[in-house]
């Protein structure tokens, strides 16, 4: 057990409750430590938060499936929402003080909810004033409610960075409308590397960092400035209206080492054209911001996925030859695919030494 209150057989428990899809078991657990005196903050971010972190290892891995995946997030967000309700029954009200207004959403293309639904509940237990939009909001959505509701910061979660480009404009938008941007998300990169290229103005590694960031000093200030460059976004542009041509050139590359090419149609022919989509989506991203890493990190989390499926990851050289060959003349981009096949060299030879 550490200073928060919540005891390794607490967080067993919890994981088993996940495990199982079961709401109950994970709701009184939880909600009895809230009310056997535990911080709700730490019960969200010392048990919740963590336990959400091993299932997404889990699915990674190929240990749990996409289906066993979704019903355990299911219960984390009921958790969530059940640790905050009985949180504001037992809890001392906060004291008064200047109105705190944050509008908290995710990016564009973003439907990884829960960090952002963590977060929402720790503001409101820190006493800011929340309104939380949810999943994949659009600049245009963005924009409608930063007028209408008028609040003083926007919170933006991503947790894929192949989402960099769409939360760009989201930036932009908060930027132009005079309102400051905090982000937070592995989406974010490394420190929020990629977050304040985009030109956000905080960023924050988790929603008790977030809380704190935003209490001192208040309100925020506007002082971000993207340093994305108008090449890059040219190339972005030019590799965005190709994704269709890129698409069907390496899925023809792979349709032999890839199971779920061989069939023309169906569920799997689907989720292996997805996977490969993606694949290409961040190595835009990484045209975009001008960082190598958005791809190589993706290439490296395929990599992984695709052995713990019994699919030979050096399939992936295969890909970045295919694109390679297609891009000839696209400089950036095929600076950034050379980054991924040493990538994935490396990473071959280090695994052969194991």
């Amino acid at each position: 057990m550490n200073g928060t209150g919540i005891t390794d057989t607490a967080r067993a428990d919890f994981d088993t409750c996940l495990a199982g899809a079961d709401e109950d078991g994970a709701l009184e657990l939880a909600t009895g430590l809230v009310t056997s005196g535990v911080n709700a903050e730490d019960v969200l971010l010392g048990l919740v938060a963590p336990a959400q972190v091993r299932v997404g290892e889990r699915w990674e891995s190929g240990e749990w499936t996409v289906a066993q995946e979704h019903a355990a997030t299911h219960v984390s967000r009921l958790t969530v929402d059940a640790i905050a309700s009985t949180a504001r029954t037992v809890r001392t009200p906060a004291e008064a003080g200047p109105p705190r207004h944050v509008l908290v959403a995710c990016s564009d293309g973003e439907w990884h909810v829960l960090p952002s639904h963590i977060l929402t509940e720790v503001l409101r237990l820190r006493g800011f004033h929340v309104r939380s939009l949810g999943g994949s909001v659009s600049p245009h959505e963005l924009l409608s409610d930063v007028h209408q509701n008028g609040p003083d910061v926007v919170a933006l979660s991503c947790t894929l960075s192949w989402n960099l480009p769409l939360a760009h404009r989201q930036i932009e938008t908060c930027r132009c409308a005079g309102v400051p941007v905090m982000t937070g998300g592995p989406g974010f990169g490394p420190d929020g590397t990629w977050a304040y290229a985009l030109g956000a103005d905080l960023y924050a590694a988790d929603a008790r960092g977030a809380a704190e960031a935003l209490l001192h000093p208040w309100p925020p200030v506007t002082c971000g400035e993207s340093s994305v460059q108008a090449g890059a976004v040219e190339a972005y542009a030019v590799l965005v209206r190709q994704r269709p041509e890129l698409l069907a050139h390496v899925t023809h590359a792979l349709r032999d080492v890839l199971p779920g090419l061989r069939n023309r149609s169906g569920m799997e022919h689907e989720e292996a054209a997805d996977f490969l989509g993606r694949l290409l989506d961040s190595l835009a991203a990484a045209v975009f911001v001008d960082d190598e890493r958005v791809f190589t990190g993706h290439l490296a989390f395929a990599a992984t996925y695709l052995s713990a499926r019994s699919v030979d990851p050096r399939c992936l050289l295969t890909l970045t030859d295919a694109l390679t060959a297609r891009l000839r003349g696209a400089p950036r981009a095929l600076t950034t695919l050379a980054a991924g096949r040493r990538c994935l060299i490396e990473r071959g030879a280090s695994r052969s030494h194991e």
